[in-house]
């Protein structure tokens, strides 16, 4: 009985194997599409060909062969979703935010693209931000500069990118005062600061918290400038110049387009910025005021000794690059004047040759209200301005007669117009001009005169400049009848008050603009540019005046310092000497 079971067990395994192999084969052939024979006779001798249908992998979801030509379903690109810093203040989002609600499509590279504008710029994946300006290579809205500050009596000129970022992250002592209205300007430069490393006030009081903190730097955006701050040049670089390489200045910011579509977009707000920089190159202009230049006994002496343009050497590069060189020539230009060096020669002159020194530094415009014009006389006067007009040099403060003596010279540079007067207010009586023979405007037989044509020239120019030859003193500390004169001048309307008499360096005195008037500056004395007193340091030691003027209003004014050398050629001071002057003439300074 066992072995039945065991030969019935093997039989029942094996039908049950040969059934389902049955079973699959069959299945099998139902899937297959049996082959077509063509109907059309076969040409003899020719083997016939078959075609098959492949086999579907799923049945069930294959209705009947697709094409192969049939065109694949494109899946558009998603929205670009854009984001405005949240930093940026109501000055910059009061036109972005109206046009970028507007937009709603864009044309990108891979077509159009709708817009979704998102509240968190964090989540989106183009951004409208400020980066360092030296980092920003396209898609740029606008950009703005800014200038490190200090009080105007301070020593010190310079500092460095990475010494305002450890100030900003409050990792270097002495401080930092930022605009609170050029916050996100800044964060795009220096990033997020940590909590109270910063002090941040309205931009009107900043120089009120530089008095406040000795040793703090301020930052101000470059046209809310004025003469009480000194500007400090930032890795060398100084923002005040007109050569300066605007696209790599450090301490600037443009606001760009980031991620993907931003040219896109960059493209559709481009122009839409109320204004695009807050220094424009070709507004600006820099003017150099100098002091008493009298090429004659010794300079005169070393000029045929060493060339002509000797004196101009050393100088020559910085004077020659300022938009309006000026020049204060105390003595008159003579074709036939004849060297006298000898010790306290008064008797002075210049011989036309001499020009070249001048036109070495690049001279625009000539001062003749010294007292030594009419040294050579009446006649030695006129040849003089008959050789400056002849040569189309622009001269004030002397002519002719008493007229032209005291006329302006009008000036126009980059859209910034200005007005030049030039007084004598010393003697000797032979070098004042008179109603019909040559010399220099006398400012106190002409005060009247003087003050009616700057109230007449006042509302035509945007910048009046007068200068003053003044009683002659051998003290940094100006005279208290000079204060109350030179601000009397102020007080009608100069916007640059300059002394042209001082042999030495005398103080300065500059003003913040109000809401009565615009920003100023008092120059009580320059000391001398090519004269030769060699005799002391004060004598020796030269200022030069370097005024910024932007937009019709003065900016700034910085102090150049120079050191007269082997009686005719003025050299740089080095660090240390500059510190000194500086010192001294800050110390000068009148009481307000």
């Amino acid at each position: 009985m066992n072995g039945s079971k065991r030969v019935f067990s093997r039989w029942y395994r094996s039908f049950f194997f040969v059934a389902g192999l049955l079973l699959g084969v069959v299945l099998l052939a139902s899937c297959v599409t049996p082959l077509r024979v063509p109907t059309t006779p076969t040409p003899e001798n020719v083997v016939p060909t078959y075609t098959s249908t492949p086999v579907a992998e799923n049945v069930d979801a294959v209705a009947s062969p697709m094409p192969t030509d049939a065109p694949v379903a494109e899946v558009p690109d998603p929205p670009l979703t854009v984001g405005i810093s949240p930093l940026l203040g109501e000055r910059d989002t009061s036109w972005l935010m109206p046009t970028l609600i507007s937009i709603a499509e864009l044309t990108t590279d891979s077509g159009p693209r709708p817009v979704t504008l998102l509240d968190r710029a964090e989540n989106a994946a183009l951004t409208v931000t400020f980066v360092p300006r030296p980092q920003a290579a396209d898609s740029i809205l606008l950009e703005r500069y800014f200038a490190p500050v200090v009080p105007f009596d301070t020593v010190n000129d310079e500092t460095t990118l990475a010494q305002l970022a450890a100030r900003w992250r409050g990792e270097e002592d002495g401080g930092l005062i930022a605009p609170l209205e050029s916050l996100a300007e800044l964060t795009g430069i220096f990033g997020v600061p940590p909590a109270d490393s910063v002090n941040v006030t309205s931009a009107a009081l900043i120089f009120d918290a530089l008095t406040a903190s000795p040793g703090a730097i301020g930052i101000v955006a470059f046209d809310d400038l004025h003469p009480r701050f000194k500007v400090l040049a930032v890795d060398g670089a100084n923002v005040l110049s007109n050569q300066l390489d605007a696209v790599s200045y450090p301490l600037a910011a443009a606001l760009v387009t980031q991620g993907d579509g931003a040219a896109a977009l960059s493209a559709q707000l481009a122009g839409l910025a109320p204004e695009t920089t807050n220094r424009h190159a070709d507004q600006l202009t820099t003017l150099i005021m100098t002091g008493v230049t009298a090429m004659s006994r010794v300079t005169a002496l070393r000029m045929e000794q060493r060339g002509y343009t000797y004196p101009a050497l050393v100088i020559s590069d910085t004077l020659a690059a300022a938009d309006i060189t000026h020049i204060s020539n105390e003595v008159p230009f003579l074709d036939d004047c004849v060297v006298n060096a000898s010790e306290n020669n008064l008797v002075l002159c210049s011989d036309t040759t001499y020009w070249a020194a001048l036109e070495a530094v690049g001279t625009d415009i000539v001062g003749l209200s010294g007292n030594h014009v009419n040294d050579f006389g009446r006649d030695g006067a006129r040849r003089s301005i008959t050789w400056y007009r002849d040569n189309n040099i622009p001269i004030y403060g002397g002519g002719m007669n008493i007229e032209e003596a005291c006329a302006p010279l009008m000036w126009e540079h980059n859209g910034n117009t200005f007005a030049f007067i030039a007084t004598l207010a010393f003697e000797p009586s032979f070098a004042w001009a008179t109603e019909d023979q040559p010399g220099a405007c006398y400012y106190y037989n002409e005060k009247e005169r003087i003050f009616d044509l700057i109230a007449e020239v006042r509302p035509q120019v945007d910048i009046v400049a007068v200068e003053l030859q003044y009683l002659e003193t051998y003290n940094p500390y100006p005279t208290p009848q000079q204060v109350i004169e030179f601000r009397e001048l102020r007080e009608q309307g100069v916007d640059i008050v300059t002394g042209v008499q001082s042999h030495v360096p005398q103080a300065m005195e500059p003003y913040a603009p109000n809401a009565d008037r615009n920003a100023s500056i008092i120059v009580y004395g320059l000391g001398n540019l090519f004269f030769d007193q060699m005799w002391s340091w004060q004598t020796r030691t030269e200022l030069m005046a370097r005024h910024t003027i932007y937009q019709g209003k003065l900016l700034s004014t910085e102090i150049l310092t120079a050191v007269l050398e082997d009686y005719a050629q003025p050299r740089w001071t080095t660090p240390a000497e500059r510190a000194d002057l500086l010192r001294s003439i800050f110390n000068a300074a009148p009481a307000r």
